[in-house]
C-alpha cells in the first residue's frame, strides 16, 4: 500500500482505560460505566479530535486475568455493556466519527451480526465497522455448551463467519427497494438473492432481512500478532491492528498484511503529567500489557509514530491508559502536533467511513446473479 500523505487515527475504548487501576483515578467515573451518557461523552470527545473511528471492546465472559476463566480479583473493573448496542446508542448523537464494535464470532450467528452491523450503518449514516473476535476460553464455551477448538481452527471458523456476513450484506442489490406508491411495489424480488453458503461451520441460505448497507460493505477490522492472525486479516478484513514495538516490526507487519490498512496498536499515557499519573496508578495496581506502552508528551509520541509510518504503516489505534485524561490528551495535544506536521486532517470531509479510509464501495457480488427467493 502506498504511504499516504496523512495518517489515520483511531482510539480503543474499554472501561475506564487500559490501565487496570484507571477506575480509581480522580477523573474516572466508574459509577457511570453502565450508562449511555458515559460512552456518548467519550465518543464525542473522540469526534472533537477528528479521529477516524473508535472501537468498543466486548466479550462473552467477565473480564479476567486468568486464561482459564473468571478470576477472583475484586479490585479491577468487571462487567460491561454490549458493544454493538453502545455503538447504536451513540450513532444518532454523533456525525462523523466511525463506530466499530467488537463481536465475539465464536458463539454468535453470522446472520445476527450481519443485520446488526447493517443496522448500525443505517443509523450512523455510513460510519459502521466491525471487529470480529474469537474466544478459546473454556469458561465462555461452558456458557454455550461448546467443545474446545484449537485457535487456528477458530480463525478458520471466523473467516467463514465473516464471509457469510459479507454475502448477506450483498444479498440485497442496491436498488432492490422500489417504494413506488403509485404501482404498489415496495421491493423488486428479483434483486434479493439466496447466498446458499455451505461450509464446514455454517449453512446459510439468506437473504438478509436488512437492505444493503449504505457503505455496501461496512468496514471489517481484525487484530493480528502472528502469521495466523495476519492470514485471517488478509482473507477477511479491510484494516488490521497489530502491536509495533519497533520500526522493523512495522515493516514485517506491512509485508504480512497483503495491502490492507495496517494500524499500529499501543497504549498511551500522554501529556506533561503522564509519568506522574501512571506512577500513581502503578502504585495502586501494577499494569501489564501485551501492547507497547508509551509514556510521555505529544511531540515524543509523534516522533515514535513517524518512525512506524516511515515503514508503511497507514494508521494507529491508541488505547488511552486512563479515561478521559489520555483521550483528551490525544485530541488536545497529539492531534494538533500531527496537524502541525501536516500528517493529520484539520476537518472532516463528507462521506462514509470507507471513503475516509480511501476504500471503494464494493458492488454487490449478486448484482448480475439470477434467482429470486
Amino acid at each position: 500500500m502506498v504511504q499516504p500523505t496523512q495518517w489515520h487515527l483511531a482510539v480503543a475504548l474499554d472501561g475506564t482505560g487500559a490501565h487496570p487501576a484507571s477506575w480509581r483515578s480522580a477523573q474516572a467515573g466508574p459509577g457511570e460505566l453502565l450508562t449511555a451518557g458515559y460512552w456518548l461523552d467519550l465518543v464525542e470527545r473522540a469526534e472533537s479530535g477528528l479521529l477516524d473511528f473508535v472501537t468498543f471492546a466486548d466479550s462473552l465472559g467477565p473480564q479476567s486475568d486468568s486464561p482459564h476463566g473468571v478470576d477472583d480479583r475484586t479490585d479491577r473493573v468487571r462487567g460491561r455493556l454490549d458493544a454493538g448496542l453502545i455503538a447504536a446508542r451513540v450513532a444518532p448523537r454523533t456525525r462523523h466519527v466511525g463506530l466499530v464494535p467488537v463481536a465475539v464470532v465464536t458463539h454468535t450467528e453470522p446472520f445476527h451480526i450481519s443485520k446488526a452491523i447493517a443496522t448500525l450503518d443505517y443509523v450512523s449514516g455510513g460510519r459502521a465497522g466491525w471487529l470480529p473476535q474469537v474466544s478459546a476460553s473454556a469458561a465462555v464455551n461452558a456458557h454455550f455448551g461448546r467443545r474446545a477448538i484449537e485457535r487456528h481452527r477458530l480463525l478458520d471458523e471466523a473467516a467463514d463467519h465473516v464471509e457469510v456476513v459479507r454475502r448477506l450484506w450483498d444479498s440485497w442489490e442496491d436498488d432492490a427497494e422500489i417504494r413506488d406508491v403509485a404501482t404498489g411495489r415496495f421491493v423488486d424480488r428479483d434483486k434479493l438473492h439466496y447466498i446458499d453458503f455451505r461450509g464446514e461451520w455454517f449453512h446459510v441460505k439468506g437473504p438478509s432481512i436488512t437492505p444493503r448497507p449504505p457503505q455496501g460493505q461496512p468496514l471489517v477490522t481484525a487484530t493480528a500478532t502472528d502469521e495466523a492472525g495476519f492470514g485471517f486479516a488478509a482473507r477477511s478484513a479491510d484494516v488490521v491492528f497489530t502491536p509495533l514495538p519497533d520500526p522493523d516490526a512495522a515493516e514485517r507487519a506491512v509485508a504480512l498484511a497483503e495491502g490492507l490498512h495496517v494500524f499500529g496498536d499501543l497504549v498511551v499515557h500522554l501529556g506533561p503529567d503522564a509519568a506522574d499519573r501512571k506512577a500513581r496508578l502503578d502504585a495502586l495496581d501494577q499494569s501489564t500489557s501485551d501492547l507497547p506502552v508509551f509514556v510521555g508528551e505529544a511531540r515524543e509520541l509523534a516522533d515514535l509514530l513517524a518512525a512506524r509510518a516511515a515503514r508503511g504503516i497507514t494508521g494507529f489505534r491508541l488505547h488511552p491508559g486512563e479515561l478521559p485524561a489520555d483521550l483528551d490528551a490525544i485530541t488536545g495535544e497529539l492531534v494538533p502536533e500531527l496537524q502541525r506536521r501536516g500528517v493529520f486532517r484539520t476537518g472532516y470531509q463528507p462521506g462514509t467511513l470507507r471513503d475516509r479510509l480511501g476504500l471503494a464501495r464494493p458492488v454487490s457480488r449478486y448484482a448480475s446473479a439470477g434467482g429470486t427467493p
